[in-house]
């Protein structure tokens, strides 16, 4: 597989900008609805993936990006990572010790093993390349697959979810909390970062960079889309004083209209916080009102859940859109799709290489992602199994990552793609299952498998992965920044469209800059 130069789980955002179904205490804090039949399940879920996170790691301490079954059996792993593996196999190590799937001794061991190999790396500028041999840490210059050139990128959303790894060791581990806090100290997010001038707020426009490329000495794009993966870096810069707070206020809640094509023109009205002029955008789907991710993938919306409490923390905001979020992926598979099944998030697809799945009214983007693939991508041989020319997609990990919200709903969900199709084995779930012709990716995701490990670590350990990672500054600082804001989000219809409010938010449009 050939993968674009960016991060794919940077996962197409645009670089350059880049409902109520129950209270925040019911999103977070509710009672258990499982079941201990469920909660039995959940468990063996963990278990197994905790195996195919075994089977990704080197002895160097580091995960390999994925590995893919051949017959009955498993192929070697790829000999490439990223950060963002390294994290999912930090946070693993962390999760499997708390459920008591491994000793402590032997997490103790494998976390510092990781610790060692990580400092010994090459850290242009305090940070980690993103293309990374797992067997000893250097960085790859080309593909071990295809032996394409790979260029040397710091990537600011896969560090960003680093940092969080190295946050959760330095609060669980006070054996190696010094190792940790050595790399985090580096990790200075400011360099990362245009501070706003309200002179020149085009080339200053007071948000993240997505990316620095160390062979040109060169920053690219901007993060400016607020309900997506990226807003973790923005939270642990604040948190660790890296950037000013009012910074959260300055990303979008949905894509001002002069600035670049979209799914749909958002409605709603122009609110200040920390003196910044906010336009609390929304999108109708579905008879719901929702502030939308990029592409409308569970994972862009859900991921950053798994570690910080937002709808608790943000009831009138994250509170509200989380919840609808899932119900708009639910109703996308069931009402309008009518699947059967639901959970649309990017993967590595059944007929091979990776896709962007999502749905696309939960999306900003004009292109938007899908959550199926068209019958003519399919190889010859399976051209007969179906007459349907639409192939649903669904990736389990994305159902997990619905579990604070929709518990029932994504336990019946799970149970049924692993009842109806071979999507389920003794590494855990595979990637995604075309739910029309059965069948699947035949890959396992570290990073998707770490999706589903923290999700299932929360529910049996009472939000495990979400208290190792905001204990301390990330609490005190980002809990009171994101608590007073209301997003619009909820019944649709009631507010007007964003064009009525352009001359508020004109400076905030015209400091993006579209690229790729």
């Amino acid at each position: 597989m050939t993968r674009p130069p960016v991060s794919r789980y940077v996962h197409g955002l645009l670089a350059g900008l880049i409902v109520v179904l129950g209270s925040a205490a019911q999103a977070q804090d509710r009672p258990s609805v499982l079941t201990a039949e469920d909660r039995a399940e959940l468990r063996r879920y963990a278990v197994d993936t905790w195996k195919s996170m075994d089977r990704l790691a080197y002895p160097s301490g580091l995960p390999s990006d994925r590995v893919h079954r051949e017959g009955a059996g498993w192929r070697e792993p790829v000999a490439e990572t990223t950060p963002t593996n390294i994290a999912a196999y930090i946070w693993c190590v962390i999760g499997a010790e708390r459920l008591e799937i491994i000793p402590k001794d032997d997490a103790r061991d494998r976390l510092t093993r990781t610790m060692q190999t990580l400092e010994a790396m090459d850290r242009p500028h305090g940070f980690f390349v993103n293309d990374i041999d797992p067997r000893d840490g250097s960085r790859l210059a080309a593909s071990p697959v295809d032996g394409s050139p790979r260029r040397p990128l710091i990537s600011t959303v896969d560090n960003a979810w680093l940092a969080l790894a190295l946050m959760m060791v330095a609060n669980t581990r006070p054996d190696l909390a010094p190792n940790a806090e050595r790399l985090l100290d580096a990790m200075d997010f400011g360099f990362l970062y245009d501070f706003y001038d309200a002179q020149d707020p085009i080339r200053q426009p007071g948000l993240l960079r997505v990316g620095y490329w160390v062979d040109e000495n060169a920053f690219y794009g901007h993060y400016g889309m607020l309900n997506t993966e990226a807003r973790m870096a923005s939270y642990i810069a604040i948190a660790r004083g890296q950037l000013p707070p009012d910074h959260y206020y300055r990303m979008y809640r949905t894509l001002p209209t002069d600035v670049a094509p979209q799914s749909q023109t958002p409605t709603g009205e122009v609110r200040e916080y920390q003196g910044v002029p906010v336009f609390e955008g929304a999108y109708d789907y579905l008879g719901m009102r929702i502030v939308p991710s990029w592409g409308g993938s569970m994972f862009e919306a859900l991921m950053v859940t798994l570690f910080i409490p937002e709808a608790e923390w943000a009831p009138q905001s994250w509170g509200v859109n989380h919840p609808l979020y899932v119900r708009g992926q639910i109703d996308h598979g069931l009402r309008e799709m009518k699947y059967g099944y639901w959970g649309f998030s990017p993967a590595f697809r059944p007929t091979g290489g990776y896709e962007t799945y999502g749905v696309k009214g939960l999306g900003t983007n004009a292109q938007g992602y899908y959550s199926f693939d068209m019958a003519w991508g399919l190889p010859p041989h399976m051209t007969t199994l179906t007459t349907s020319p639409v192939h649903g997609v669904v990736t389990p990990h994305a159902a997990f990552l619905a579990l604070p919200f929709a518990p029932r709903a994504a336990m019946d969900d799970i149970k049924a793609l692993k009842e109806r199709f071979p999507v389920y084995g003794p590494l855990g779930f595979q990637d995604s299952v075309d739910v029309s012709t059965g069948m699947v990716s035949g890959n396992v995701l570290a990073l998707d498998q770490g999706m589903i490990m923290a999700a299932v670590v929360n529910e049996l350990a009472d939000g495990y992965m979400r208290k190792a990672f905001t204990a301390g500054p990330v609490e005190a600082v980002v809990r009171p920044l994101i608590a007073p804001e209301e997003f619009t989000a909820g019944e649709p219809g009631r507010y007007p469209a964003a064009r009525h409010f352009e001359p508020q938010i004109t400076r905030l449009s015209r400091a993006a800059d579209v690229k790729r």
